[in-house]
């Protein structure tokens, strides 16, 4: 008897694989075997698939039943194939109809019948539509993700007994088309509570390098004694984002349901994930038993925060060296090698030193061995990847509860800025994903447009200074930002002038 075929898809990373689960029945004592690779998770699905054709009031053959999970050296760790495992067996059996070869069935099954959304499905659906399936029954329960994905057809279904009735009727069915799903229907409203910028009180230099920050997507450090508003400023950042296109949506819905347990959640705000000091090197990276994104990846298109950022392991600062370069987390072990989207907007605090007060009003209680320690805690290379530096100095207290000062900047004011800074990239690069910070050395000499005036005053402040010439493509980057909030075509003198106050140097008392 020729065998059965059903498409399936596994998890590869972020991505995923085309799997044929073929079913075959033959003479011999009643059982199910399952082949091809499959781990206990998968090979578990035979009980859960018995009970629920007796719930369903399904026929299971009385026949030794063998299914393959085809490539055979792939390994498949997914309870996604028990549907489509369950479907075989229908079609072996002649309980339905052999289904298009462009379609895919996804899902957990459960004891009584019931169908389990499952993790990855957004990852999943993408790999089977670019390997040129169009169709997919999934569980009702990741109905929500799916309908993310555009050009696909979907059929959700919620029992197994709705499965036979689909796959015996399927002229009767209509799939979901995804078609362009209208954003008003998923953008939640900002929050009344968010922190705004006029809530922080002076600070006006870092107010201004936050605003840089998010309308060129620049890594920034803000340093300074504690208590002085570093940390508020960082929470400030995000709100002055604009929200996420739908292709965004889509890449950080995928990147949460991997490390996750709600299968069916819409990310549609932009990430903001702050790490304790104290999290594992594996929380912050990615990896486990399981290979699952970290906090690097979970803030992908947003915002990372490292609060005080030389109480972080060094092994975990120095982490940070690859996603702030490539924009990507490798994750290697012995068995696989996962890759996951890291490109985030990396903020740090960090204080002068351990006690806080180094250079301040208030007497320090540190040694001069410990200072050095503290600060040789964050390297050169980790630096030099950081776009902004700025200091957050001590305010006067009795300005806290004093009426707001007058012309100070609102977060929306600000925001309509941001935004038409990066109108002016978006036309730039051709594209939404790519900001002035990610310009390659090739792009900066494209699109820089520096003034005779501005290129000589760059020229001696990076002899001057000591930068490195990573350090001085970013003054540029940050230059080539400042002139799109300022709406110039060219990068002036000004410009110039502004970004190398943001980086540090030789005569600064920084890090």
């Amino acid at each position: 008897m020729r065998a059965q075929h059903v498409r399936g898809v596994v998890e590869d990373g972020q991505h995923g694989l085309i799997v044929d689960i073929e079913c075959q029945l033959t003479k011999g004592l009643p059982n199910i075997l399952i082949v091809g690779y499959a781990t206990k998770a998968v090979d578990e699905a035979k009980e859960r698939i018995r009970n629920a054709f007796v719930s369903s009031n399904l026929t299971l053959p009385v026949k030794r039943i063998t299914i393959n999970l085809a490539p055979a050296d792939i390994p498949k760790e997914s309870t996604g194939f028990d549907l489509a495992i369950a479907a075989a067996i229908l079609l072996a059996s002649k309980q339905a109809p052999t289904i298009p070869r462009d379609s895919a069935i996804i899902g957990e099954l459960g004891l009584d019948g019931d169908i389990r959304p499952v993790r990855g499905i957004i990852g999943k659906l993408l790999a089977g539509r670019n390997n040129g399936l169009t169709t997919f029954i999934i569980p009702e329960g990741n109905t929500e993700q799916a309908k993310l994905i555009p050009d696909i057809h979907i059929i959700p279904v919620s029992t197994l007994v709705q499965l036979h009735q689909v796959l015996n009727n399927p002229f009767q069915v209509v799939p979901i088309d995804t078609a362009e799903l209208p954003l008003d229907k998923v953008v939640a409203e900002r929050s009344s509570e968010e922190i705004k910028l006029e809530d922080v009180i002076g600070q006006e230099l870092g107010k201004r390098a936050i605003e840089i920050s998010a309308a060129g997507g620049h890594n920034i450090l803000l340093g300074g004694p504690p208590g002085t508003g570093k940390s508020m400023l960082a929470k400030v950042l995000p709100s002055l984002l604009p929200g996420m296109s739908r292709a965004e949506m889509l890449e950080v819905t995928h990147i949460h349901s991997l490390a996750s347990n709600n299968f069916n959640q819409l990310i549609t705000e932009r990430p903001f994930r702050s790490p304790h000091h104290s999290a594992s090197n594996v929380a912050i990276v990615g990896g486990g038993n399981t290979i699952r994104p970290g906090e690097m990846s979970l803030s992908h298109r947003g915002v990372l925060l490292f609060d005080e950022l030389p109480e972080f392991p060094r092994v975990a600062i120095e982490a940070l060296r690859q996603p702030l370069e490539d924009r990507t987390v490798t994750i290697a072990r012995a068995k696989e090698t996962a890759q996951y989207p890291a490109h985030f907007i990396f903020v740090g605090t960090a204080n002068p030193c351990p006690c806080g007060h180094y250079g301040t009003r208030k007497n320090c209680r540190c040694l001069p061995h410990q200072i050095v320690q503290y600060r040789r805690k964050l390297s050169g290379p980790i630096l030099d990847r950081i776009d902004i530096y700025v200091d957050v100095h001590e305010i006067d207290n009795r300005r806290l509860l004093g009426a707001p000062d007058a012309g100070l900047k609102t977060s929306e004011t600000v925001r309509t800025n941001i935004s038409e800074a990066r109108a002016a990239q978006t036309k730039r690069f051709a594209t939404e994903a790519k900001l002035n910070a990610d310009m390659t050395n090739r792009e900066v000499k494209a699109f820089a447009q520096l003034t005779p005036a501005a290129k000589d005053m760059l020229d001696t402040a990076a002899e001057k200074f000591e930068l490195s010439p990573r350090a001085y493509m970013r003054s540029v980057k940050v230059a080539r930002t400042i002139a799109d909030l300022d709406k110039s075509k060219s990068i002036e003198t000004k410009h110039v002038a502004e970004a190398l106050q943001y980086r540090p140097h030789q005569y600064h008392d920084q890090y």
